[in-house]
C-alpha cells in the first residue's frame, strides 16, 4: 500500500507523462526524484564532493594520498635522488673498500623496485576506481540537474503557451465586441 497521498501520486503520474513522456512505472530513480522535487519544491542542490569524501574509509583516504604522492614531481625527484645515491654508494664509495652490499647488476635494488611497483600499482588502481565512482556520482547529479532544467523549461513553455492562448482569446473577444459596436454604429447611421 502506498504512503503517498493519492493527489500527489496522480500529480506525479501526470507530470511524468507530460514532461518526460513516460509512464511513472518506467521512470528511473533519478527521474522520479526530479518529478518528486517539482511537486514538493525541493532543490536538487547537493555537494557531491562532500558526499563522496564522507563515504571514504581510512584505507581509501590513505591510498588516495599515496597515489597522489606517487604521481607527483616530489616523489619522482626523491626517487631519482635515492637511485643515484644507491648507485654511487655501491659503485663508487663502497666498492673501493670492497664493502659494496649491492654491486653492479644491483640485484637488491631491482628487488626493492619490484616490490615498490607491486605495491604501488594496486594502490593507484584503487584510487582510480574511487575516482571513477566519484565521476559516476557527479554524472548522476549532473543528469538530475539537467533533467530538472529540461522539465522546468518545458513547464515554462506550457505556461507561455497558456498565457498566449488566453491573450488570443481576449483579443478575439475584443475584436468581436468591436465588430458588434461597429455594426451597431452603422445600423444607427443608416
Amino acid at each position: 500500500m502506498s504512503t503517498v497521498p493519492p493527489t500527489v501520486e496522480r500529480r506525479s503520474h501526470e507530470l511524468a507523462q507530460r514532461y518526460l513522456r513516460k509512464n511513472w512505472e518506467l521512470l528511473s530513480e533519478a527521474e522520479r526524484k526530479v518529478i518528486g522535487g517539482l511537486i514538493t519544491g525541493a532543490a536538487l542542490a547537493r555537494n557531491t564532493n562532500r558526499e563522496f569524501d564522507e563515504s571514504r574509509t581510512f584505507g581509501a583516504r590513505l591510498s588516495d594520498r599515496i597515489a597522489s604522492f606517487g604521481g607527483s614531481w616530489t616523489f619522482i625527484i626523491i626517487f631519482l635522488a635515492a637511485l643515484v645515491a644507491w648507485v654511487l654508494l655501491n659503485s663508487v664509495i663502497l666498492r673501493s673498500d670492497g664493502r659494496a652490499f649491492d654491486p653492479y647488476p644491483y640485484i637488491l635494488l631491482n628487488l626493492f623496485l619490484s616490490m615498490i611497483a607491486s605495491l604501488q600499482a594496486p594502490i593507484i588502481m584503487m584510487s582510480q576506481n574511487r575516482q571513477a565512482a566519484r565521476d559516476r556520482l557527479d554524472a548522476s547529479h549532473d543528469y538530475e540537474v539537467n533533467l530538472r532544467a529540461e522539465v522546468e523549461i518545458r513547464s515554462l513553455h506550457d505556461k507561455m503557451d497558456l498565457l498566449r492562448e488566453s491573450q488570443w482569446a481576449e483579443l478575439v473577444a475584443m475584436q468581436q465586441e468591436q465588430i458588434r459596436m461597429l455594426r451597431e454604429a452603422e445600423r444607427r447611421k443608416g
